[in-house]
């Protein structure tokens, strides 16, 4: 039987690390007077317009508890699912472009499944950035992963309520983007369990600064509604360690259930 199952985890994976991580990094030439965005994570299963850049080294990787429709027999072997994500963001997306590039594995206990995500990324000034990219291009066959592209517009709200005057960031944020693929085609499981073939297309995410290097999150990735929470350690000032938590599938929309995914990731400037 072939089993077609939507798979978030890697791409989770590179979102975590790239969050944090790369925009640690992302926006340092910009004079201290301006309001950047947090560099906590800002997204759980939806790309942002921010992105790794300056020679950044980033890592990391994600679980969920159980893959959607995992149930039965015939769904044994895919009652959880992992992913990890390597990559390198380089460029300068304040005075140019920055590119990152990370390779992905989209199965623990297979090492057979990988492919690429890429993104190109530029900082449009008032604490926004655009990106366009491309997520689960395959190097390898025996994947469920579908390939997809998309392009997505992030902001830090400037308004003064939202904003950290002690480090010069925003605590709010949002993200509006369009893809295909991933973003608006449903698996065969949901079409047969009447769930429709088609999401949205458009998706999208909001993050608040509750307190000090921790975001609430909630996302719709153009197939359903996600929400949790992403904390960030400072190991050093050019050393985060972020650690990501939230529940998938909140809705009806697709799945058979709410899952819940956990992540980590970490990057450092080569």
């Amino acid at each position: 039987m072939s089993i077609v199952i939507k798979k978030y985890v890697a791409a989770v994976a590179t979102l975590m690390i790239t969050l944090s991580a790369g925009s640690l990094h992302a926006e340092d030439p910009v004079a201290t007077s301006f309001f950047l965005p947090n560099i906590y994570g800002k997204s759980l299963t939806t790309p942002v317009g921010w992105g790794a850049a300056y020679g950044t080294l980033f890592a990391g990787a994600a679980v969920e508890s159980r893959a959607p429709y995992a149930h039965g027999a015939a769904f044994s072997n895919h009652t959880g699912d992992g992913g990890a994500a390597i990559g390198l963001g380089i460029g300068n997306p304040v005075d140019n472009i920055g590119l990152q590039v990370a390779l992905s594995q989209y199965d623990m206990t297979s090492w057979n499944r990988y492919g690429m995500s890429f993104q190109v990324h530029r900082y449009l000034g008032s604490a926004s950035s655009i990106g366009v990219g491309g997520q689960n291009l395959m190097l390898s066959s025996g994947t469920d992963s579908e390939q997809s592209y998309y392009i997505v517009y992030s902001k830090g709200v400037l308004s003064s309520p939202f904003l950290n005057e002690d480090n010069k960031t925003t605590r709010l944020h949002y993200s509006i983007g369009a893809g295909n693929g991933l973003f608006g085609n449903k698996t065969p499981q949901d079409i047969l369990a009447g769930k429709g073939k088609h999401g949205t297309y458009v998706f999208g995410n909001i993050a608040y600064e509750l307190f000090n290097q921790f975001n609430v999150i909630t996302d719709w990735n153009g197939i359903n509604l996600n929400a949790g929470v992403s904390k960030t350690f400072l190991i050093s000032d050019s050393f985060p360690l972020v650690i990501t938590a939230g529940a998938v599938d909140l809705t009806g929309y697709s799945g058979d259930g709410v899952r819940f995914i956990v992540g980590v990731g970490t990057g450092i400037t080569l």
